[in-house]
């Protein structure tokens, strides 16, 4: 009957269409600054008609899904050798090679040896030339002068230096002839070079050795004494060589010495027989000394002695 009130059937399917539009609202309404979701498709439970009605679906599940995203591929590894367990393990050693092209030394061996002279240098110089002698006379001059610090040391052994080399150059250029050109060029060993390469110098230092100090030193070695200068070890005519020439100095610096001994004891009286003895001699004595041995060309005296006492005996 159309007047007659609804049944509960037809109430309890509008509070169920009633609660679906809710649902569709509360959705539509959800925050805008929420991360989107993928919304899961609805699943109504299928109505049951009873006359002309269709009942609404009891629940709507909402489901999220989860977006995950393929990593990068990353740059191809190459793939690594096999290693064989039986293999050798790599040798740590490093290995030099003494000879290079046409038997000449290499590379490594020639800086070697430039190295080993230049550390040296300073011993040989002081050792087996006419270094020492020259140094030590010099100073002894200038100590007969009265001059404490004039020269200075510098000077000296510049000088010292330049007059060795003066006096050695026919020597070292013997020892580059017939010892280091042939090892260079590859006609000579190592050996062979330092040999033949020592002889000029051994000529040179037994020409200026007093058999006197190959003696002394030959007996302070507890060595036989040698048959002649030949057999005489490198090692003995270096320290005798070194006292012939402090000896060959000081006599030499006793010869200088003299003359201006001389002028201080003349100074010195001259002084006395006045009563000026408060007025030091060293004072007055010494412009004397810088005249007469100016007036006399004192350094040419002393240079052209000592290169004389080497080419005299040379």
């Amino acid at each position: 009957m159309s007047g007659a009130s609804p049944t509960p059937h037809l109430l309890r399917v509008g509070l169920a269409v009633a609660g679906v539009a809710v649902l569709l609202a509360l959705a539509g309404a959800a925050p805008a600054t929420a991360a989107p979701t993928a919304a899961a498709p609805t699943i109504a439970a299928p109505a049951t008609a009873v006359g002309h009605a269709t009942a609404a679906p009891a629940t709507v599940v909402a489901l999220r899904a989860t977006v995950i995203l393929p990593a990068a591929p990353g740059d191809p590894v190459d793939p690594t050798a096999p290693v064989d367990p039986n293999a050798p393990a790599a040798d740590p050693s490093v290995t030099v090679d003494l000879n290079g092209v046409n038997g000449t030394p290499s590379s490594s061996i020639t800086v070697l040896l430039a190295l080993t002279v230049l550390s040296v240098a300073p011993s040989l110089l002081l050792m087996m030339t006419a270094f020492t002698k020259i140094f030590v006379v010099l100073a002894l001059t200038r100590n007969a002068l009265g001059l404490t610090g004039v020269p200075p040391n510098q000077i000296l052994a510049g000088l010292a230096l330049f007059l060795s080399l003066f006096i050695m150059a026919p020597v070292l250029s013997e020892v580059n002839t017939v010892g280091l050109q042939p090892y260079l060029n590859g006609s000579a060993t190592f050996s062979q070079a330092v040999d033949v390469g020592q002889e000029p110098l051994r000529e040179f230092m037994l020409k200026q050795t007093r058999e006197e100090d190959i003696a002394l030193m030959t007996r302070a070695a507890d060595l036989p004494n040698p048959e002649d200068a030949e057999s005489v070890s490198t090692l003995t005519l270096i320290p005798a060589f070194m006292l012939s020439e402090l000896r060959s100095a000081f006599i030499i610096g006793f010869v200088i010495f003299v003359p201006f001994l001389v002028i201080d004891l003349v100074v010195s009286s001259s002084l006395m027989a006045m009563g000026m003895m408060m007025l030091p001699p060293t004072m007055i004595a010494l412009p004397f000394k810088l005249l007469l041995f100016v007036l006399v060309d004192g350094w040419g005296l002393i240079i052209t002695a000592l290169v004389g006492s080497y080419t005299a005996t040379g």
